[in-house]
């Protein structure tokens, strides 16, 4: 089982930055694939970024050119570089896991994102 821990949001203004994190502990061998999904009240939860073990990166079309995935293998540690924000990026960030894009089995609490206009 993996545990996934997001840390890093709060609130910005528009134009800011912000960086994520989800620390991963427990089978970790299991991870091949990680990514930041978002969701918003009533709307369904999307795809923000992925990375997998070798390195691939798949971008959301809103956040291609102001957001970066990245991971610190040595500290089991994904990250979200987002620049540029925008109010619409305001939702509840996850953190997920798993064996293989899309298929996520492993997800974090969420880590609120607030964009002021």
């Amino acid at each position: 089982q993996v545990q996934l821990v997001e840390s890093g949001g709060g609130l910005v203004q528009a134009g800011g930055s912000l960086r994520l994190s989800c620390a991963a502990s427990g089978s970790i061998f299991s991870i091949n694939a990680m990514g930041w999904y978002r969701q918003v009240p009533g709307k369904q939860r999307e795809m923000v970024a992925t990375i997998t073990n070798g390195g691939s990166t798949n971008y959301a079309a809103s956040v291609k050119g102001r957001c970066t995935i990245s991971r610190d293998n040595a500290k089991n540690t994904m990250y979200l570089q987002m620049s540029s924000l925008k109010p619409e990026d305001t939702a509840v960030y996850y953190c997920a896991a798993g064996p293989l894009v899309p298929f996520f089995t492993s997800w974090g609490q969420g880590t609120q994102v607030t964009v002021s206009s």
